[in-house]
């Protein structure tokens, strides 16, 4: 009989915890307010983001992030127009492409949060002592027309004087999402890809790492934070609270060890073991892919314009003023 009683007792005590174990946790979700992020790809490539959610840097500013994959930055942006998200995580080029369209509510990028192209070029055979040269007469899945790994990948082929029209040949017709199905299908010779895919494809024996494209191009803002300008202008600490999370996410991946950014964002990627993340963690720290600040210059959007232009998808350039949120 005592045994049943202890045993009442115990379960008593358990769902009297678990009940106020849930009160508290919605009590605290209800102080907070929610965020809907559009994020282009899911990538180590994006650490400073991921260390900022799983450190409790965004709910220290009141925020409660609800992140979703939208696998291409056009359809960011049309998650961002439509208003299914409130915050988008893409190239800032197609903040150009929708100014330009003439949206009245367009979008505004108000963070930066990489400075270098986060892509890694695999070879279907080992190339020991790559060069750009390379690629002269092979066949590249480089990713959507206009969008920004396809755009970089031929400026930085024009920065060694290959003509990305006629030395070789550059796929734009497979979405981003599908690119390495492609590959491990026996499309092309080469693909561009973020980690941890370029890892996993290399582990799963379909190609080789031969280079990481930030390595052949200058500094570009690749990556930034944008929202439609009414959103930015109706929830001005929204937004300020948003960058000084992700602004505490890039001081993070500045003073720590790959070991502890790793640490910190394994939640984020369950699929990958430890080792192939802290590889991935440290080729871009290697590469100094991430800025120091959020900060989104004249300068750096001047040149991401360049780049665009030299791409031919833009006539002249759009005006900071118009397109970048400065607090």
């Amino acid at each position: 009989m005592k045994k049943v009683i202890t045993l009442i007792t115990c379960l008593v005590i358990i769902i009297i915890a678990f009940i106020f174990y849930n009160f508290w946790i919605n009590k605290e979700s209800s102080n907070l307010t929610k965020v809907k992020v559009a994020e282009v790809t899911h990538s180590v490539f994006y650490a400073p983001q991921y260390v900022a959610l799983e450190e409790g840097y965004f709910k220290d500013e009141g925020l409660d992030i609800e992140l979703t994959l939208t696998s291409g930055a056009n359809n960011v942006m049309a998650a961002v127009l439509s208003e299914d998200a409130d915050i988008g995580l893409s190239g800032s080029e197609a903040t150009i492409y929708v100014y330009n369209k003439g949206e009245k509510d367009y979008i505004k990028t108000f963070a930066q949060l990489t400075q270098k192209d986060g892509s890694f070029l695999v070879a279907r055979k080992d190339i020991q002592n790559f060069t750009v040269e390379d690629l002269k007469g092979q066949y590249v899945i480089g990713g959507r027309q206009g969008g920004m790994p396809e755009m970089t990948l031929e400026y930085a082929l024009k920065q060694n004087n290959i003509d990305p029209k006629n030395d070789l040949t550059i796929d734009t017709s497979i979405d981003f999402a599908s690119m390495a199905g492609a590959f491990i299908g026996g499309t092309g010779d080469f693909v561009a890809l973020f980690e941890p895919q370029a890892t996993q494809i290399v582990n799963q024996g379909y190609g080789y790492k031969v280079a990481q494209l930030g390595t052949l191009t200058d500094n570009v803002p690749y990556t930034a934070y944008n929202a439609r300008s009414s959103y930015i202008e109706e929830n001005p600490e929204i937004i300020k609270g948003f960058t000084r999370a992700i602004q505490r996410g890039l001081d993070f991946i500045h003073e720590k060890s790959s070991d502890e950014i790793t640490t910190a964002i394994m939640n984020q990627f369950p699929d990958t073991s430890y080792n192939d993340l802290k590889t991935a963690v440290e080729s871009y720290l290697d590469n100094d892919t991430w800025p120091k600040t959020t900060e989104f210059t004249k300068e750096s959007f001047d040149h991401l314009q360049d780049i665009v232009i030299e791409a031919g998808f833009l006539d002249k350039k759009v005006s900071y003023n118009d397109l970048i949120y400065v607090r």
